[in-house]
């Protein structure tokens, strides 16, 4: 039995802009869990996980021994990891093995709502590092995550990849993203092997970060799940009836960034705080010019509060629903903003950051 885990994400600034190759975001890993077991198999692979139902998913080989194939299939990042190391695999010359999954999670509630903590990207990970280890294929912690964004791209071309660099690597990091497109095109045209050194890769990366340890992160929860590829979708491809994002938006999100990034190495929780403020005003900026719900009612009552008393926040990744985060001086109570949320339906989720996880090799 082979047990692997990764931890769920939540965005602190650079939401949106990010999609785009090069853009810089600041994340922050949770600990908060998906956990993938492994098992050898014989004849048939399974995947059981609730999302499914009762019954497990059971998937075959093809006769090349490297594509898989599915009685029902879904569009799923599970699957989608499984072809991107079964191909690595082949193109490394490991022979095949049956294998079953078994996949629980802590990224929902006890009815099944996601929290919007990432679970896509937690699975997708945990799910390529128990390949890694059952086929002994000898990854580094860079290419785990490198396999893991060129899986999900095979499933959503336009993710970041912001959630999955994450969960690989725990933490606080300021993470840039790749150029997908031609990393897609690359792995079709080359294979995957190729596509884990190549060039697409430059001017990507993730880097470590520290907050002040003056600060304190609170994270509220709607309860009203939140389509973070819909919403990517409608901002940057707005229709007629609505004017288009503001063309200076990437730049002043590039500029947040490294602006927070600047206030984490000098200690600043003051210019910290600051700039999480700005970030909330730079969405809401985005959200009126796009014509798109970033802020829902909930998700303003959730800032608002934490404002009230002293705290910064915003909403955390696309909007829409899902989580905001707030950020306080550890001195000062939080009992008020609490007691605030939960008189507006708003949970607070119990969270702490995930420790940092190995190291980050060149991209």
């Amino acid at each position: 039995m082979i047990e692997t885990r990764a931890p769920g994400k939540l965005f602190v600034v650079g939401e949106y802009a990010v999609v785009e190759p090069g853009q810089p975001a600041v994340l922050v890993a949770v600990d908060r869990y998906i956990t993938v077991r492994l098992s050898e198999s014989r004849d048939a692979g399974r995947i059981h996980s609730s999302e499914y139902g009762q019954t497990p998913l059971v998937w075959f080989r093809e006769a090349d021994s490297q594509s898989i194939v599915l009685d029902h299939r879904p569009a799923d990042y599970v699957l989608a990891a499984i072809s991107a190391v079964e191909e690595l695999r082949a193109e490394m010359g490991t022979p095949p093995r049956y294998f079953d999954l078994d996949i629980s999670s802590e990224l929902d509630d006890a009815s099944g709502r996601k929290f919007g903590l990432g679970s896509s990207a937690a699975v997708t990970t945990a799910t390529i590092a128990a390949l890694d280890e059952f086929y002994a294929l000898g990854l580094t912690r860079t290419e785990r995550y490198k396999l893991a964004l060129l899986a999900t791209i095979a499933v959503s071309p336009n993710a970041s990849g912001g959630d999955l660099a994450a969960s690989a690597f725990g933490g606080w990091i300021r993470y840039s993203s790749p150029d997908r497109a031609a990393l897609k095109l690359h792995r079709e045209i080359h294979g995957v092997a190729s596509a884990l050194h190549c060039s697409e890769w430059v001017g990507s990366g993730v880097t470590r970060i520290s907050p002040p340890e003056s600060l304190h992160l609170l994270v509220g929860w709607t309860g009203s799940p939140a389509s973070t590829e819909h919403l990517v979708q409608r901002v940057h491809t707005p229709g007629r009836e609505k004017a288009r994002p503001f063309e200076s938006f990437t730049d002043e999100s590039r500029l947040g960034v490294n602006a927070l990034v600047a206030a984490f190495d000098e200690d600043d929780a003051i210019g910290a705080l600051d700039r999480i403020r700005q970030a909330r005003r730079l969405l809401q900026r985005l959200g009126d010019t796009s014509g798109s719900l970033i802020e829902t009612e909930q998700l303003t009552a959730l800032c608002d509060i934490a404002e009230t008393y002293g705290a910064a926040a915003k909403p955390s990744g696309a909007g829409g629903g899902d989580c905001g985060i707030a950020l306080s001086d550890a001195e000062l109570p939080t009992i008020d903003i609490l007691r605030e949320w939960e008189r507006h339906g708003i949970r607070r989720l119990s969270l702490t950051p995930h420790r940092p996880e190995g190291s980050i090799d060149d991209f």
